[in-house]
């Protein structure tokens, strides 16, 4: 079944090229370059991507990150791992058996956000590669 998402994605350049001639990857300098640069990374993120687009993203990416800390810095000290993993599931609309399937065991999910388990390094490392984030969040 095809959707208006992926109906969207499917309309893109396949080239790193065709992407820069939509919207060029450049620093963000206020809420409409943001607004543009998060619409393209939004029809991009979730599909399977060639080499070209996924480095695009890449540097789309970095410039959004980049505005974002600086615009709105986040203190982060005070969110405990915990915290921050069970953030990450509501804005992934993830359950913990979704957490327990990323992990590899269905059941470790459930463990995890009750606190019965805590992250392995190996946990977390997938966890970091699968949400993007860096592995100290979760330290």
């Amino acid at each position: 079944m095809k959707t208006a998402t992926s109906n969207r994605f499917r309309r893109l350049p396949k080239t790193y090229d065709g992407l820069v001639a939509m919207l060029p990857p450049r620093p963000i300098h206020d809420d409409v370059d943001l607004a543009n640069a998060t619409e393209m990374i939004d029809r991009l993120a979730g599909f399977d991507l060639n080499a070209d687009q996924e480095d695009y993203l890449d540097a789309l990416s970095t410039f959004v990150e980049a505005y974002e800390s600086e615009r709105f810095p986040i203190d982060d000290s005070q969110i405990t791992p915990a915290e921050a993993l069970a953030g990450l599931l509501t804005e992934h609309d993830m359950n913990a058996s979704d957490l327990g399937r990323l992990l590899g065991n269905r059941t470790l999910g459930a463990a995890i956000l009750s606190g019965q388990r805590s992250l392995s390094k190996a946990n977390i490392k997938k966890l970091a590669e699968h949400f993007k984030v860096e592995p100290g969040l979760f330290l």
